[in-house]
């Protein structure tokens, strides 16, 4: 059955805008406890990222779960893989994070984890959308659920974080630049690597509700690479607005991307004979990772583009460690979902134990040429049906010819049309995907 509200990752869409608006969010709240109080605990964990709508939707949800029966359990501004392990520890039926993750503060999400820490079975989030279009009819006042702040959410965190760097191991000596992109890991992060005994210098860290994700963070890391080398620092960590992404900068001031995130995680495993079967990527995963990966014999497999779909291969073929370029990362030997924090971790005990810098470490992979171009598309519109785009496509492919690739599709969370080719020579590659991107256009 296909989905009438839920996306690939929740809810998303601009605040005061059908349907992120309070009417649509308390009765999604109200849908979900009443499919969640047929079960466990009913108890729902609430976190948010530092977006200013994220007051207006909580108080919604919260209000429509209480009328459903459920007990809330109010975690503040926290990052999304932070709600999905505090969902698990705190034995919650459910957790749910307002966030839209890299988008610009006017817009606003709400994702569901399940019991496990992991997104909502397909069945489940059908049963929401089900209960969604009944009335929405309060519980008798001794049934209604009870909400409740829990304070020391963050600490908790920080020191399940904390916990994946080996005891043995320390940062002492190394000089970090953080950069929370004015979000969610803003009061988590800094304190992880400063605990852990690195030099931290922390940038994008003083949210204002509106500033999240703005020329800073995951998607933007000029800044991050320009501290970097003003500051002289080993590397720098970029997270996004609610910290399940990650991108690193080495001490050159050159970004690190997912792919290669994911290469040196299984690089370091491989070498310990810690490896289980291989590494699951995307579509849009560079070539370049699936040839450095061959290279050390670590077999490689590609999913649709989005996280939950680099779980359920990961699943499928019981390996652990996947991702993609964007830098989603998981690791199921670690964490059940991606985990930005965690992930850098990785990286950095992979660095410590094998004596090696961040550039000597992703030395190992040659990307290629890769373009990303981005075509806003009109709803109800389909320009990838027309006849004209489809010859374009089929052209550029017959020119690469068997040198690259071209992928094309819709993105999940915004009317956007993704523009991937990939090749051997930049400029080349470049033409290729903005001739693509102008026929996207015109058929739009």
């Amino acid at each position: 059955m296909s989905r009438k509200y839920f996306g690939t990752d929740g809810v998303r869409g601009k605040v005061g805008e059908f349907p992120i608006t309070p009417e649509f969010a308390m009765k999604l709240g109200w849908a979900a406890g009443r499919v969640l109080s047929q079960r466990g605990t009913r108890k729902v964990l609430i976190g948010k990222d530092t977006r200013i709508s994220g007051y207006l939707l909580e108080t919604a949800l919260e209000a429509g779960l209480i009328a459903a029966g459920i007990n809330v359990r109010l975690l503040g501004p926290m990052p999304t893989p932070a709600v999905a392990y505090l969902t698990r520890t705190f034995r919650a039926e459910a957790g749910i994070v307002i966030s839209a993750s890299h988008n610009p503060y006017y817009d606003n999400g709400i994702k569901f984890f399940s019991a496990d820490g992991t997104k909502l079975p397909d069945e489940v989030e059908l049963a929401i959308e089900h209960e969604l279009e009944q009335p929405m009819v309060c519980e008798s006042s001794e049934k209604l659920g009870k909400a409740q702040r829990i304070d020391d959410a963050a600490g908790r965190y920080i020191e399940f974080c904390k916990s994946h760097l080996p005891n043995h191991l320390s940062l002492s000596g190394m000089k970090i630049v953080i950069d929370c992109a004015h979000g969610a890991t803003y009061h988590i992060a800094p304190s992880v690597f400063k605990e852990l005994g690195a030099d931290v210098v922390v940038i994008g860290a003083s949210p204002d509700g509106i500033n999240i994700n703005a020329n800073c963070g995951a998607t933007h890391t000029e800044l991050l690479q320009k501290t970097v080398l003003e500051q002289q620092a080993d590397l720098g960590i970029a997270y996004d607005g609610d910290g399940d992404r990650v991108m690193m900068v080495d001490h050159n001031g050159r970004v690190i991307d997912g792919d290669e995130i994911v290469y040196i995680i299984a690089r370091a495993a491989k070498a310990q004979n810690k490896l289980q079967g291989g590494v699951v990527g995307t579509l849009m995963s560079n070539l370049g990772l699936e040839l450095a990966l061959k290279q050390l014999d670590i077999p490689f497999a590609r999913s649709a583009v989005g996280d939950r779909y680099v779980m359920e291969l990961l699943r499928e073929k019981n390996w652990r460690i996947g991702g993609e370029n964007s830098g989603h990362v998981l690791n199921l030997d670690h964490t059940c979902t991606g985990d930005g924090i965690i992930a850098s971790l990785q990286v950095l005990t992979a660095m410590i134990e094998a004596k090696m810098t961040l550039a000597e470490f992703s030395h190992g992979m040659h990307k290629l040429p890769q373009v990303l171009v981005n075509v806003k598309f009109e709803k109800g519109t389909a320009p990838l049906e027309k006849q004209h785009v489809k010859q374009v496509i089929a052209e550029v492919e017959a020119e690469l010819n068997g040198g690259g690739r071209v992928l094309i599709r819709k993105s999940g969370t915004e009317p956007l049309i993704r523009v991937m080719v990939e090749g051997e020579h930049e400029a080349t590659v470049r033409q290729y995907a903005e001739r693509i991107a102008a026929a996207v256009k015109i058929a739009s």
